[in-house]
């Protein structure tokens, strides 16, 4: 009887163990998302989220990773830097997330940073402000150019088209603070100089004074306006066009939207921008390696939504795609695995460029990978 017991308890406890084996193989993957879906810049975090969702449908349709299924935790931080801070807590003590997307914007971006280092849970961001990743943050990468790059690119622009005497209006926040910075600091080695330097506030309703000093700016050849996303940019580009100043006008990636047209009307006309390729898909050569995500993106999400993707959700597309990379080459949810395998990333075709990242690189886009735009009859074109 006591064999038979013991064979019995045995039989238990061998099957308990399979039993807790198959559950835990059945565990989702848990993903936080946090983003703006709602607030000042919830036309930016609205579509993020949507590319997001989209990408791990695709991947839990076709068996998820690792044999497991991916569980997205969302929270909205409706743009604001506190509440995002407050809501990565909750992501990283009570959800207990394997990996973390999110930060719409550079502030909110940055207010979850602390807590995501503190916690070594690996964090993929979609604002684009430099000092997110630099300097290099352990636990921290992103996917979106930085404001570094954006006015590199901007600076080679001008200076290709004989610009050497410029304005810069700048907002005093988030992306405006650090673009303007990084102008400040490449201006002099592209042969640029700022002849005139005004700032505005991110809660400013007019920029009208602020635009009429640079205007009255002797021998000023070009307008630099930057700021970061949000309904600021198309209340300055108005303020531009009703002052009539018959200056060229850039602007950063950051206006890149259909909501900026539609708040600018003619008034964006002329304006330039560096944005990725993605931007105009119609534009992107057959032989581009970016070509077959750029279409699948697009084509999925007009399927999806009934509607044409706004170019912030390839920020956090990017984001999933690298994760799912990374997962896929971990082989295993452990954090500090998954922030080895993110870290190298490499030749990774993107929306954003083709990303190849490193311990000193956590972004891994080249600068080459902007593309100057202009804003021509109501729609954002390649420069050729």
């Amino acid at each position: 009887m006591r064999a038979i017991l013991r064979g019995v308890l045995a039989g238990a406890a061998i099957a308990v163990m399979f039993h807790s084996a198959s559950v835990g193989a059945e565990d989702p993957i848990r993903i936080g998302l946090l983003l703006s879906t709602t607030g000042v810049v919830g036309f930016i975090g609205d579509p993020e989220q949507k590319a997001v969702e989209l990408y791990v449908k695709r991947v839990n349709d076709e068996g998820g990773v690792l044999g497991r299924k991916i569980e997205l935790v969302s929270y909205d931080d409706a743009s604001e830097p506190a509440r995002s801070s407050s809501l990565a807590k909750r992501l990283i003590e009570t959800d207990h997330v394997d990996l973390i997307i999110g930060g719409t914007v550079t502030p909110t971006a940055m207010a979850m940073i602390p807590l995501v280092e503190r916690a070594e849970v690996p964090y993929i961001s979609v604002g684009g402000g430099l000092p997110i990743v630099d300097p290099v943050k352990k636990w921290v990468f992103k996917t979106p150019h930085t404001d570094r790059q954006v006015a590199q690119r901007i600076l080679q622009d001008m200076k290709s088209r004989g610009y050497t005497k410029v304005g810069l209006l700048s907002e005093t926040a988030g992306f405006g603070q650090s673009g303007r910075k990084e102008v400040m600091e490449n201006a002099e080695s592209y042969g640029v100089t700022i002849i005139a330097d005004e700032k505005y506030g991110p809660k400013d309703t007019d920029v009208t004074p602020q635009l009429a000093t640079i205007k009255s700016a002797k021998g000023i050849e070009a307008v630099l306006i930057f700021c970061g996303a949000g309904t600021s940019p198309a209340m300055a580009v108005k303020n531009y066009a009703r002052l009539d100043v018959k200056l060229p006008l850039y602007l950063p990636h950051a206006v890149v939207s259909q909501e900026f047209l539609n708040l600018t009307g003619s008034a964006s006309e002329g304006a330039r921008m560096p944005t990725a390729i993605f931007v105009v898909p119609e534009g992107v050569p057959v032989e581009d390696p970016q070509k077959r995500v750029i279409d699948a993106f697009y084509r999925g999400y007009k399927e999806a939504y009934r509607e044409v993707a706004s170019p912030f959700a390839g920020n956090s597309y990017d984001a999933i795609a690298i994760a799912i990379d990374a997962l896929r080459r971990a082989g295993t949810t452990d954090k500090a695995k998954v922030r080895q395998a993110i870290e190298e990333t490499r030749g990774l075709a993107g929306l954003n460029g083709v990303f190849s990242m490193s311990a000193t690189d956590h972004l891994g886009l080249p600068t080459e990978s902007l593309r100057m735009h202009v804003v021509k009859d109501g729609k954002f074109l390649p420069v050729n």
